[in-house]
């Protein structure tokens, strides 16, 4: 019988990318970072003016933090026991919101920090992606997670069978972004793995024990 699989997202996730991202722009860019509300945008502004940075530019920032500032990252706390205990029971893979060219660097990434982990790269929504990925694996069950609802959206429409789990381990965004459980997409909302990983062994647990019966 082919094994469950849990389909991860990296960043808030399994590592911490906000806050360092907000350190990097303080030190290096002149921008200070302050996440009073769910828009992103206008939490960057220039801190010698106050002025909002430009969209364009938010892009281009965001672009030389993953091309030169991801040694920055580190774990979310518990992410890495986490993982290892579901390995147990699952197959396990990361599906992250990166240009192509980055799959090497983040896989190398997360082996740094001992998540040896296959990592898949996708741009837009992750719905067709994780639909691929299951058409690969096959799973028996598979559960997804993510922090952000959109995804989930996606992933809802596309797999509604597949478990899936709304995490933001990063304080600074988790109390403002959407929440995918409240808004029907994820059937639950765990922001820490101390509490996700009951969650998930449950949802890997319930099919064994239905094909035992």
């Amino acid at each position: 019988m082919k094994r469950p699989l849990v389909i991860t997202d990296c960043d808030e996730v399994l590592l911490y990318m906000v806050s360092h991202f907000r350190d990097w722009l303080a030190e290096a860019e002149g921008v200070t970072f302050a996440m009073g509300s769910s828009d992103f945008a206008n939490a960057m502004r220039r801190t010698d003016s106050g002025e909002p940075v430009p969209q364009p530019e938010i892009w281009t920032l965001l672009n030389r933090f993953f091309d030169d500032q991801m040694h920055r990252q580190t774990p979310v706390r518990g992410a890495v026991n986490a993982i290892n205990a579901l390995r147990e029971h699952a197959n396990v893979v990361v599906l992250t919101n990166l240009m192509d060219f980055r799959q090497e660097a983040r896989t190398r990434q997360l082996l740094e920090h001992g998540l040896d982990l296959r990592v898949f790269t996708n741009q837009g929504p992750k719905g067709p992606a994780l639909k691929a990925i299951l058409e690969e694996y096959a799973p028996s069950r598979a559960a997804f997670i993510d922090d952000l609802a959109q995804h989930h959206d996606s992933v809802s429409e596309i797999a509604p069978n597949v478990s899936r789990l709304h995490l933001c381990a990063e304080p600074l965004i988790a109390p403002h972004i959407a929440c995918a459980h409240k808004a029907g997409h994820a059937h639950a909302r765990i922001d820490d793995w101390e509490g996700a990983v009951p969650w998930l062994l449950t949802q890997l647990h319930q099919y064994e024990e239905r094909q035992d019966t």
